[in-house]
C-alpha cells in the first residue's frame, strides 16, 4: 500500500514550560482536502511548522510522500505551502517576488505568469505588496506556493482577509486541485468558511486531537459548526 501523501505520529513540542502540541496524530490522504480545525493557539500552526521542517518536534515524526520534509528530494516540486502570508517583502513587486522565489528553489520563470493567472492575481503583479490587502497577499502567498507545480498543499488560515467572493473561489479551486488525485491541508479557525470544501476532519485544542474523520462521519448528524462546539466542550471536561 502506498503511505498517506501526509503522515504525522505522535508529535509533541514544548516551549518552556507550555506544552503547544501533545501526541499529534492524523492523515492526509491524496485525493481529499483535510480540514485541520480549531480555535486560536489550538496548536495548528506549530503542527504545520513541524510538518515542514520550520520547528523541530520534541518526540513524533511527520512524514510528506513518506519523508520527512528535510529529506525531499525537491520540497518545492512535491509540496507548495501557505504559512504567512506577510512573508514577502513589502518593496517588491507581486513578480518580483515570484521571480526570486523561482531562482531560490531551482524553478523556471516561465511558471511565474501560469500561477499569476490561476491564483487571478495578474491585474495586481506590477504593484508593490507593501499595498496589497491581506486577500491580495493571501493569493500571492497561494501563487508563490503552486511555482514547483506540487503534488500537495498545506494550507494555514488560507481563507483569511478574503471577501465572500474570494472564499468560493478558493473553494473552486482547491475542488479542481484535488480532482486529479492531489493532496490538500488546510487549516481555520472559521468553521463556516471550510464546511463546504473540505472531505476529512481534524480538530485540535489546546494542543490536542479531539476528533478525526470524515464530515459524513461527524457525531450525532450535527453541521461542522455544532459538532465543533461539542467536541471542544467534551474536550475541555477531559
Amino acid at each position: 500500500m502506498n503511505a498517506p501523501a501526509i503522515e504525522i505520529s505522535g508529535l509533541t513540542k514544548r516551549f518552556g514550560s507550555f506544552e503547544a502540541v501533545h501526541d499529534v496524530s492524523f492523515t492526509a490522504e491524496a485525493g481529499r482536502i483535510t480540514g485541520f480545525l480549531g480555535p486560536n493557539g489550538a496548536g495548528k500552526s506549530t503542527t504545520l511548522r513541524m510538518l515542514l521542517g520550520l520547528v523541530r518536534p520534541d518526540t513524533g515524526t511527520a512524514y510528506i510522500s513518506g519523508r520527512p520534509y528535510r529529506d525531499l528530494p525537491s520540497p518545492a516540486r512535491t509540496v507548495g505551502a501557505v504559512i504567512d502570508s506577510a512573508a514577502a517583502h513589502p518593496s517588491m513587486t507581486a513578480r518580483d517576488h515570484l521571480r526570486t522565489a523561482c531562482a531560490l528553489s531551482g524553478l523556471p520563470a516561465a511558471r511565474i505568469d501560469d500561477v499569476l493567472a490561476a491564483v487571478r492575481a495578474e491585474d495586481f503583479s506590477d504593484r508593490r505588496i507593501g499595498a496589497f490587502s491581506t486577500g491580495m497577499r493571501q493569493r500571492l502567498s497561494l501563487a508563490t506556493a503552486l511555482l514547483g507545480e506540487p503534488e500537495i498543499l498545506v494550507l494555514d488560515e488560507p481563507s483569511n482577509g478574503l471577501d465572500p467572493f474570494g472564499i468560493a473561489w478558493l473553494r473552486g479551486f482547491l475542488r479542481d486541485f484535488v480532482a486529479g488525485g492531489r493532496t490538500v491541508l488546510l487549516s481555520s479557525h472559521v468553521l463556516s468558511e471550510v464546511q463546504q470544501t473540505i472531505d476529512d476532519v481534524v480538530v485540535i485544542d489546546r494542543g490536542r486531537i479531539r476528533w478525526r474523520g470524515s464530515v459524513s462521519d461527524l457525531p450525532d448528524d450535527q453541521d461542522l459548526e455544532q459538532a465543533f462546539l461539542s467536541l471542544l466542550d467534551e474536550g475541555a471536561r477531559r
